[in-house]
């Protein structure tokens, strides 16, 4: 599932795109046939650009807002007006013009067009904690909701539910313990406030990296490189399924604990 850096990116990309711009509603799927979003957004130009943990929302200048969640098979892509699509065509469920660029959401599974009003009550997004890559990240939040929760629940685990944390997903669970040298395994009562807090502060400059400049300038240290000696100590880097939806985990032992 795209995580938060991702959608980071995607916005990156688009805010030169979109963002002061009156946008043409060039396709919508079919689905959102009765919603009438061209004769809504077409001729409105987009205020803003904005991101929450893994929830992304083209906002508009009449009020409305186009709010999107890849879960495990969306993507976002900015291309030039016919240049080569990323993924078939048909597979397209919005696409924003703008000029000779434009803006096209593959595969859903969550676009949705709500009101700023509508925004602000969804239960939803108002559950989701603090966004691990905001401007200025809300500690106070997090600990709060870390604390609210069960206590012998799993490092790991808790660091996955967004309603602690919003923006982590696998593969930055697991970067995000080895940054910390903290054993993912390890019960969440056992850390020190400052223990918490930090494992976010030293994850956050490697997510922003790759918010701002894509994948390949923050490589995984840990994830996805099981049997593969950690780039810190040296000894071999272990995984294994973890919490209820059984996400693999990956940590070196040797140097978390």
């Amino acid at each position: 599932m795209p995580e938060g850096d991702t959608i980071m990116w995607a916005a990156t990309r688009m805010r030169p795109v979109l963002e002061g711009q009156v946008v043409e509603v060039a396709h919508t799927h079919a689905r959102f046939g009765r919603d009438r979003w061209r004769e809504r957004l077409g001729g409105h130009a987009v205020r803003a650009i904005e991101t929450h943990g893994k929830h992304l929302f083209i906002v508009f200048d009449n009020g409305l807002l186009l709010h999107s969640h890849l879960r495990m098979t969306g993507a976002w892509d900015v291309r030039e007006r016919g240049g080569r699509w990323r993924r078939a065509p048909s597979r397209a469920w919005l696409v924003l013009r703008a000029g000779e660029r434009e803006v096209v959401q593959f595969d859903g599974p969550v676009l949705e067009l709500m009101t700023a009003g509508r925004r602000r009550f969804d239960q939803r997004l108002s559950a989701l904690g603090p966004d691990v890559l905001a401007v200025q990240f809300d500690a106070v939040a997090f600990l709060r909701r870390l604390r609210s929760g069960d206590q012998a629940r799993a490092l790991g685990d808790a660091l996955l539910d967004q309603r602690i944390l919003a923006g982590i997903g696998n593969i930055w669970k697991a970067e995000s313990c080895w940054e910390a040298q903290l054993d993912p395994w390890r019960a969440v009562g056992t850390l020190r406030d400052e223990q918490a807090v930090g494992l976010v502060e030293l994850v956050r400059p490697r997510m922003l990296l790759s918010g701002t400049r894509g994948h390949r300038a923050a490589p995984p240290r840990v994830y996805g490189r099981a049997g593969r000696p950690c780039p810190r100590c040296g000894a071999r880097i272990h995984a294994r399924p973890q919490g209820d939806e059984n996400r693999t985990t990956y940590w070196c032992p040797g140097c978390q604990r």
